[in-house]
């Protein structure tokens, strides 16, 4: 499906459109996208479990926590909408700047630009992603018995999505000139697939011996 304006509108368009157009020659929807729809999809799935668990008299205890995650999931899973649409916006200048000829002697500063906005927004999806892990943790523990399992793809899904994106900084952080700047988003990078990825793994291995 080619739209007019260019804009990738995976908010509105249905999902076999977006696959469609995933699946096509066109660069965007690309990886970063992705990753924050997988965000989205984890994140929605925890919320389930909150759902699932509200109103519950055997979770009375833990309903105030429950609430404040379901809110806190709402509103990640309409971020990482949001960046979905900013992936692809944020790749127009970086294509645009590879037409540039490269004896042009304004090319390198125009992609150095490009390079650094293509690589803040998956980063940014990074950052939601870890947010969306933890609330799956919390869903993990304290939500219903019933919907654990669902709380463990939550977990998985948002780890996927957050080692996606990171594949989506570091293709632009290796084409940046400025190599301070570069490694200081490379560090943030590597810091939350260490700390969250091993996070995610922990949930998903304590809901599997939970179900099996």
């Amino acid at each position: 499906m080619k739209m007019d304006t260019g804009r990738i509108n995976q908010a509105q368009m249905r999902l076999d459109q977006l696959l469609e157009k995933l699946a096509s020659n066109s660069p965007v929807p690309g990886g970063g996208g992705a990753s924050a729809l997988a965000g989205a999809l984890g994140i929605a799935l925890g919320n389930m479990v909150g759902a699932l668990t509200v109103g519950k008299k055997k979770y009375a205890g833990v309903e105030a926590e429950i609430v404040a995650a379901n809110e806190k999931a709402y509103a990640l899973r309409g971020a990482f909408l949001a960046l979905a649409e900013e992936d692809a916006e944020a790749f127009k200048p970086l294509a645009a700047a590879y037409s540039i000829p490269r004896d042009d002697p304004g090319r390198d500063a125009v992609m150095e630009n490009a390079l650094r906005r293509a690589a803040e927004v998956p980063l940014q999806i990074m950052e939601k992603c870890c947010e969306a892990i933890e609330l799956a943790a919390v869903y993990a523990e304290k939500g219903s018995v019933i919907a654990v399992s669902d709380a463990g793809c939550a977990a998985a899904m948002c780890r996927a999505a957050l080692e996606s994106a990171a594949l989506n900084v570091y293709i632009n952080t290796k084409s940046m000139k400025d190599r301070k700047l570069a490694e200081s988003m490379n560090e943030k990078v590597a810091g939350m697939l260490e700390e969250y990825g091993r996070i995610a793994s922990q949930i998903y291995e304590a809901v599997t011996r939970e179900v099996t």
